[in-house]
C-alpha cells in the first residue's frame, strides 16, 4: 500500500467522512476513492492538489514526502 493510500484513508476517517461523501466532494465515483485507498490506482496531479486543499494539508504530506 502506498503512503498516499494510507494517508488518504486516515484523513477521510479523521474527518468522519464516508467514501461516497468524499467522492461527491471531489466529483469522482465512490469506486475511485476506494481504489485510491486500496492502492490500486492513484489520482492525477490535479486531483492530488484538490484533495490536499480539501483536507487543508500539503501535497508533500499526501504523497509521503514529509511527515
Amino acid at each position: 500500500m502506498s503512503r498516499f493510500s494510507v494517508r488518504l484513508k486516515e484523513l477521510r476517517a479523521e474527518a468522519g467522512l464516508r467514501q461516497c461523501e468524499l467522492a461527491q466532494s471531489l466529483n469522482v465515483d465512490q469506486r475511485t476513492v476506494s481504489n485510491w485507498e486500496k492502492g490500486v490506482r492513484e489520482p492525477n496531479i490535479d486531483t492530488i492538489i484538490k484533495i490536499a486543499k480539501y483536507f487543508e494539508t500539503s501535497t508533500d504530506y499526501l504523497l509521503g514526502v514529509i511527515d
